[in-house]
C-alpha cells in the first residue's frame, strides 16, 4: 500500500518543517540587486543549521514580472535574473547533499501574456489551434466591444479592474482573474492538462521533490461564467462562487495525481494553495484515500485583521477570532486531513508586527511566543525566510518605496475614488506584499550581506539590529527558538500524532491548548500570553509537577494550578498521561 495511504500523520512530510525561499529578496551573488540560485546556494548552510526539511523555492522561471515571477513565460527554463539551468541543477543537488528537499512553485492557473501558447492563442484568432487553451469570450450582446460593461461576465480580478482584458484584433475578450498580464488557462481543453502533466514530469525527472501549487483551486470554473453579486464600491461583481473549487476540481488534481505522481520512486510533496477553501473541502482535498493534495494552504486565519473594506482595512486582530479559526481547522481536518501552518508568506506582512508587537521592548519575546503556538498545532508548518529572525513591517514612506503591482493598483484606484493618500498609506503600510519582500538580513553593513550592489526594493533600516550574523551568535536569539522548535518537532511524536484541544477559548489575552498523544502516554500543554501585561490564569489538574519543554523565557518558578505569565511569555509543559 502506498506510504500515504496510512493515513497523514503517518506520511514523511507530517514532521517536517518546510522553509519558504523568495529569491528575489534571499541573496544576491552578481551585485545585480536580485537575488539568485547561486545566492540561495552560497546560504544552504544556514539552513541546514536552522534544521528544516523542506524548500520551497518560489518560481524562478522565465518572467516579465508583472507580478514579480507569478506571471511564467516559459515553464521548462530558468529566468536569467536567477541563473540557468546548469546553476538550478547545482542547488538542488546541493540541497540533497544538506538532507533536504526542494519544492517548486507550480504556478499553472494561468501563464504570463508572453507565454507562447497564449501569444499562439492571441494571434491564431477564433478559430486557432491554441484559442481554446485559454478563456475567451465575446462582449455582451449588444454593448460596443471595448466599453465599460461590455465584458463578458461582470467578475472582477483580484488586482482590482475587472477580470477581462479585450482583444480588437480578434474581438474577443480573455479572462484573467489576477493581472491583465496574467491570462487563465482553460483547464477544461484536456490538451492543457496533458501539457502541464508532461511538464511537472519533467520537473520530476529533474530531481525536484514535489510542488507547491499556486491558486490550484481556482482552476475549474463554472459553465457559462456566470456574473456574480456586485462588490459596493467597485462596480465589479464577485465570481468567486464560480470558480473557488468549482465543479471539476476534483477531478482535476485526481487525475493530475494519478498522471504525474503515483508510483513515483521518491517520496513526494503536494501543496494545494487555495483561497477561500472551507474545512470541510480541505478535508476531501487532503484525504489520503481520494488522492488529490497532501496539504492545503488555506487563509482563513490571515483575513481575520480585515475590515468590511477588503484588505487595505485594517483592522485589530481580535485573539478569540484566532483561537476560533485555528481552533476549527484543527478539529474540522481531524485524523483525515492536513493542514499547512503558516501566519508568514511572500503575500503576508511580516507577523511580528501583525500579530505580535514589534517594538523593541517585546519583538523577539513576540516572535517567540507567536512562532511556539503556531508550531505547536497539527499540521506541517512553513517558515518565510527572514520570519526566524523577527523581521518586521517595512517603514515605506511613499507609494515611489513600492514595488507590488497589487499595491499601486489599489493606491491608484484609490485616489481615483478621492481617498486621502495618507489613508491608502497607512492600510499600505500595514497589508501591502511588499513587506515580506525586503531584502533578507544577513548582517550589519549596508545592505544588510543581501547585494554588493543597488537592492531592487530597500532593506529595512532595522537590520543594523535584527539580522542573521548576530543572531546565529546569541543563542537566546529568535534564529535559535525556531531551530529548538524545529528539533522539537522532529523528536517530540505528540506533535504529529496528538489530538488538539483548546482551553479558555473565550480568553481575550491568553492562548492555551493541549495536545494528546494517547497512545504513547504524553501530553503537551501551550500556555501563551498575547498582551503586554502580567497574566494570571487557572490551569487543570495535574500539570503541576510536569517538565518545561519550551519557553521563549527562563523559568522563575515551578508552574502551579495559579499560573502568571509575563508579557508575550510562552511556555509548553510536557507530562506522562495514560488514556482516558
Amino acid at each position: 500500500m502506498p506510504e500515504n495511504l496510512a493515513g497523514p500523520a503517518d506520511s514523511w512530510w507530517s514532521n517536517a518543517v518546510v522553509y519558504q525561499i523568495y529569491p528575489r529578496s534571499f541573496a544576491d551573488s552578481n551585485a545585480d540587486g536580485i537575488g539568485d540560485l547561486q545566492g540561495v546556494i552560497e546560504r544552504l548552510d544556514y539552513l541546514a543549521e536552522l534544521g528544516v526539511d523542506v524548500l520551497w523555492l518560489s518560481p524562478v522561471y522565465p518572467s516579465p514580472h508583472d507580478d514579480n515571477g507569478y506571471d511564467i513565460s516559459d515553464y521548462q527554463d530558468i529566468d536569467p535574473l536567477f541563473g540557468t539551468l546548469a546553476d538550478f541543477d547545482r542547488l538542488l543537488h546541493a540541497v540533497h547533499e544538506r538532507g533536504m528537499k526542494l519544492v517548486m512553485d507550480l504556478v499553472v492557473n494561468h501563464t504570463s501574456d508572453e507565454h507562447a501558447w497564449f501569444t499562439a492563442s492571441r494571434d491564431g484568432g477564433p478559430g486557432g489551434d491554441k484559442r481554446d487553451w485559454y478563456v475567451w469570450r465575446p462582449p455582451r450582446e449588444g454593448m460596443e466591444p471595448g466599453t465599460p460593461g461590455a465584458e463578458p461576465n461582470n467578475w472582477g480580478s483580484f488586482f482590482s479592474g475587472p477580470a477581462w482584458t479585450y482583444d480588437e484584433a480578434s474581438g474577443e475578450y480573455y479572462l484573467h482573474l489576477f493581472s491583465r498580464k496574467q491570462p487563465d488557462l482553460n483547464w477544461d481543453n484536456p490538451e492543457v492538462r496533458q501539457t502541464v502533466h508532461a511538464m511537472m514530469r519533467w520537473w520530476l525527472e529533474r530531481g525536484v521533490d514535489g510542488f507547491r501549487m499556486d491558486v490550484i483551486n481556482l482552476i475549474s470554473k463554472a459553465p457559462g461564467l456566470p456574473d456574480g453579486p456586485v462588490h459596493e464600491g467597485s462596480g465589479y461583481g464577485d465570481g468567486s462562487a464560480h470558480y473557488i473549487c468549482g465543479p471539476r476540481i476534483h477531478e482535476y488534481l485526481a487525475e493530475m495525481h494519478r498522471e504525474v505522481f503515483d508510483g513515483h520512486p521518491r517520496p513526494l510533496l503536494t501543496v494545494g494553495e487555495m483561497p477561500g477553501v472551507t474545512v470541510e473541502q480541505a478535508r476531501r482535498f487532503t484525504d489520503p484515500a481520494r488522492r488529490e493534495v497532501d496539504m492545503v494552504f488555506q487563509f482563513e486565519h490571515v483575513g481575520l485583521d480585515q475590515g468590511p473594506g477588503g484588505k487595505f482595512d485594517v483592522r485589530p486582530l481580535k485573539l478569540t477570532d484566532l483561537k476560533a479559526s485555528l481552533g476549527r481547522w484543527q478539529a474540522g481536518l481531524g485524523e483525515t486531513g492536513w493542514n499547512s501552518l503558516y501566519f508568514s508568506n511572500h503575500d503576508q506582512p511580516r507577523v511580528v508586527s501583525r500579530f505580535g508587537d514589534d517594538s523593541p521592548a517585546y519583538r523577539d519575546r513576540s516572535a517567540k511566543l507567536l512562532a511556539t503556538v503556531l508550531h505547536l498545532h497539527r499540521g506541517t508548518p512553513y517558515v518565510y525566510q527572514g520570519e526566524e529572525l523577527a523581521m518586521a513591517n517595512a517603514p515605506f514612506a511613499s507609494i515611489g518605496d513600492f514595488r507590488d503591482i497589487e499595491s499601486l493598483n489599489h493606491h491608484r484606484d484609490q485616489l481615483a475614488l478621492g481617498t486621502g493618500e495618507e489613508q491608502i498609506l497607512d492600510g499600505l503600510r500595514h497589508r501591502g506584499r511588499d513587506n515580506a519582500r525586503t531584502p533578507m538580513q544577513w548582517d550589519a553593513t549596508e545592505h544588510a550581506g543581501f547585494t554588493a550592489g543597488t537592492p531592487w526594493i530597500a532593506v529595512n533600516p532595522d537590520h543594523r539590529r535584527v539580522n542573521a550574523k548576530a543572531q546565529l551568535a546569541d543563542p537566546d536569539s529568535v534564529f535559535h527558538h525556531y531551530r529548538r522548535l524545529i528539533e522539537l518537532r522532529h523528536t517530540e511524536p505528540a506533535l504529529t500524532h496528538g489530538d488538539f484541544h483548546m482551553l479558555h477559548p473565550d480568553h481575550e489575552q491568553l492562548y492555551a491548548f493541549t495536545r494528546h498523544d494517547r497512545e504513547r502516554g504524553v501530553e503537551l500543554l501551550v500556555l501563551a500570553n498575547f498582551g503586554g501585561t502580567d497574566l494570571t490564569v487557572d490551569l487543570p489538574d495535574g500539570w503541576e509537577d510536569s517538565d518545561t519543554l519550551i519557553a521563549n523565557l527562563p523559568a522563575t518558578s515551578p508552574l502551579t494550578s495559579r499560573c502568571t505569565l509575563r508579557p508575550w511569555e510562552a511556555r509548553v509543559h510536557r507530562r506522562s498521561r495514560t488514556a482516558d
